[in-house]
């Protein structure tokens, strides 16, 4: 099996597997069943999208969505750090909710 064959299957392999990622990731931010299950579902498919720029940038052979997949994942990691700190937050709430109660 020649290199070209060998990456050509590998790359279809890997659009493949990151889309069941993405399925499967997509139930499990639907179905929760709590906000820090969504939070990390939701991390897990920015994740994975940015692996399919990085896929599709060896695919096509262009660089540009390189710049895409950095791009996505400086603002997945800031949406995760807001939505961890509005969690903690609204725990933090209930938590003084009850001490008053």
């Amino acid at each position: 099996m020649s290199g070209a064959v060998f990456l050509s299957y590998a790359i279809e392999i890997s659009f493949w597997l990151v889309m069941l990622g993405v399925l499967l990731a997509f139930v499990r931010l639907a179905k929760g069943p709590s906000l820090p299950d969504r939070v990390v579902a939701l991390d897990m498919m920015t994740i994975l999208i940015v692996a399919f720029c990085g896929v599709f940038s060896v695919f096509s052979s262009d660089a540009a969505f390189l710049d895409v997949a950095i791009v996505l994942a400086l603002i997945g990691f800031l949406a995760t750090a807001a939505l961890a700190r509005f969690a903690e937050r609204r725990q933090a709430r209930r938590k003084q909710s009850e001490d008053a109660s």
